[in-house]
């Protein structure tokens, strides 16, 4: 089933078959041997569809905010038309037709389903394979590169200047899960966890390589912890640095991706101490690493960045830089009310407690960095950025942010953003000149 899970849902020939097959199934149901009445009813069908898709967006993204910002642009097209195509679709199967038609307009609203799906997803272009869609992890196990048996201290140097990349030395680097045998015990706080996924840099692939930088990524919600994107974030950044580029592992805070545990030990389970205290003992066990605070990065993507600034706030003396792409102000507050009520029963204070801004007050970071970034076509994201980079810098932390110029929440502001992000950090991780 694998190769079913890792069809391409954003240009692939799977997307293709189902645009042919709405537009042939919307050319049978309108066009037919019939009486004006049936052209006037299709029309009207066709415009309340379309008017219930702006009604059902209006209701869910602008009155009720379930999902904390506007639809984006290119999603809209993709919903009218799939509304629209269905409201045909019934009033055929309501009006006076064959059994035969009638059967082949359920098929229909089926496929409209699929495609408006499927478009839908590629306004966002977060989820590129089938099974993605579905949240069902795919892809090639990638072996733990383990550290020597006799650790060695982290150099006095950066490493830009004493690294010497080998003649063997892969362009690319590799990324994907972890072995099935190998995933991250959850020992300490029984989170169940979806498996991580590791990015190992070209200059991690050679007979002897260096201890290298690390960053921990989470990505957003729903989502899953794929390594592929920062890795081809950094595998570009690594092309014209000699292979140098961090060790990055990227896990899940979730555990479901329907639900929303804010990174704490709340009642979706531990993820804070499934973090402090099962992944970053398997980090400094498992992973060739620099260990000083300086080499470390707590990165995240939308509600992973909001769980970042909040670990990167909490947890100094693990993780001297921050990064944020298009990360929430807070942990949830997408959803602020709905988290209040289920996740501290009401309680304000509670709530107000775990936001980095509360635990920065009073605290000075003076060798904390933390980068940020929005996209401009953002409004939601791009004012957390602000917010989040103003207390930041109040707090003490070298802070710098970067706007994706045309960028939405979705994947142009998430590859934009880790290329200027990172591109600022290499500096400080020793991999380029300052």
């Amino acid at each position: 089933m694998d190769w079913l899970w890792d069809l391409n849902v954003i240009d692939g020939p799977l997307v293709w078959v189902l645009y042919g097959l709405s537009l042939a199934g919307l050319l049978y149901l309108f066009i037919r041997r019939a009486r004006l009445l049936w052209y006037l009813s299709a029309i009207i069908a066709l415009l309340v569809g379309a008017l219930l898709a702006v009604a059902t967006v209006w209701l869910l993204f602008d009155l009720l905010d379930l999902f904390g910002g506007p639809l984006l642009v290119g999603a809209m097209p993709w919903i009218l038309a799939t509304f629209a195509a269905i409201a045909l679709a019934i009033l055929t199967i309501c009006w006076r037709v064959t059994w035969k038609r009638r059967v082949l307009a359920v098929v229909c609203i089926l496929v409209f389903g699929a495609t408006g799906a499927i478009g839908v997803n590629g306004a966002y272009g977060l989820q590129t394979t089938l099974g993605s869609m579905f949240h069902i992890p795919s892809g090639k196990a990638v072996d733990i590169l383990r550290p020597p048996t006799t650790p060695t201290p982290d150099p006095t140097q950066p490493l830009y200047e004493t690294w010497k990349p080998p003649a063997d030395m892969p362009k690319v680097g590799t990324s994907g899960p972890l072995p099935a045998g190998e995933q991250i015990p959850n020992t300490k706080s029984g989170f169940a966890a979806r498996p991580a996924q590791i990015y190992y840099p070209p200059a991690a692939l050679v007979k002897n390589p260096p201890a290298l930088p690390f960053v921990l990524m989470m990505m957003g919600q729903p989502g899953d912890p794929e390594a592929k994107w920062i890795g081809g974030a950094l595998d570009a950044i690594a092309a014209e640095n000699n292979g140098l580029a961090p060790i990055a592992l990227v896990v899940d805070q979730l555990g479901d991706p329907s639900k929303d545990p804010l990174c704490i030990d709340g009642k979706l389970g531990n993820v804070e101490t499934y973090i402090t205290q099962d992944v970053i003992p398997w980090v400094n066990t498992n992973l060739h690493v620099l260990h000083g605070r300086d080499f470390w990065t707590v990165a995240g993507y939308s509600s992973g960045g909001g769980c970042a600034l909040y670990y990167g706030a909490k947890y100094p003396d693990t993780f001297g830089n921050i990064v944020s792409i298009s990360g929430e102000e807070y942990q949830g507050s997408d959803v602020a009310d709905a988290n209040l009520k289920t996740m501290f029963g009401g309680d304000q204070a509670a709530y107000d407690a775990i936001k980095p801004t509360t635990i920065m007050t009073g605290r000075n970071y003076p060798d904390t960095d933390a980068f940020f970034s929005a996209g401009t076509a953002d409004p939601v994201y791009l004012a957390a950025m602000q917010r989040n980079a103003a207390a930041t810098a109040a707090a003490g932390m070298v802070t710098r942010t970067f706007e994706v110029q045309g960028g939405d929440h979705g994947v142009g502001s998430l590859t934009g953003g880790l290329d200027q992000t990172l591109r600022a950090l290499y500096p400080r991780l020793g991999l380029s000149k300052p």
